[in-house]
């Protein structure tokens, strides 16, 4: 016979009036809105504390059957780092001369990016995100994973909001092919680089693009 699931009460929390709702999500909205991605970082350490605290925030993202695919790698390391940017430029040089389609820079064109990727070295933290395929149990069998891309790229997004609300700012990186943080990080052949987030305090006069978000009615309806 199947074992029976296993359930616990939900936390009792006291239901918010709805103006404390509405407040609460106005005051959420108006940090979120502030978020920019940000280039330009001041090389200021920040504590390992504040990136272990939001690092367990994205471990509570919910997943496909709580199978949690995702690990993240936190790198603080200057000369790990330096590796790490050098893998990267040499991919991203390959991409700006070779592999991106004219459409594709244009569409960059209004960002300023190029190759050259400095913060990679200048940032305190890197957070590389990998996604698991599969999962081994104690015993050694494998576990299918289930809505992987899905499940990194919710807890990714809560690893961003968190630090942004910490007071940091951030940078995701995605140069393609990624294949060098498996190597330069010794992760497993079940990983995928879903991702490397730069995360650090804004350099003094940072400046970021002035770009345009579409405003609600172009990206919501209600029916």
């Amino acid at each position: 016979m199947a074992e029976r699931p296993a359930f616990e009460p939900l936390d009792e929390v006291e239901p918010p009036s709805p103006e404390v709702m509405l407040a609460r999500a106005c005051a959420f909205r108006d940090q979120a809105v502030r978020r920019r991605t940000v280039r330009h970082f001041d090389p200021r350490p920040v504590d390992r504390a504040v990136i272990e605290a939001c690092l367990a925030a994205a471990g509570s993202a919910p997943s496909g059957a709580n199978l949690q695919p995702w690990h993240f790698v936190a790198i603080g390391d200057a000369a790990l780092k330096r590796r790490i940017r050098q893998a990267a430029e040499e991919e991203e040089r390959a991409f700006y001369a070779e592999r991106a389609s004219p459409e594709w820079l244009a569409a960059l064109a209004p960002l300023g990016t190029d190759a050259e990727k400095p913060f990679l070295e200048t940032a305190p933290w890197l957070i590389a995100v990998f996604a698991q395929s599969y999962g081994r149990l104690p015993d050694g069998r494998k576990v299918k994973n289930y809505y992987v891309a899905e499940s990194v790229g919710i807890a990714t997004g809560i690893l961003i909001t968190a630090l942004h609300l910490a007071g940091l700012a951030t940078l995701t990186h995605t140069p393609s092919p990624m294949g060098f943080l498996n190597s330069l990080l010794d992760r497993p052949d079940n990983e995928r680089p879903y991702l490397l987030l730069v995360a650090g305090h804004p350099a003094p006069g940072a400046q970021v693009p002035a770009i345009r978000r579409k405003p609600l009615p172009e990206i919501s309806e209600w029916r």
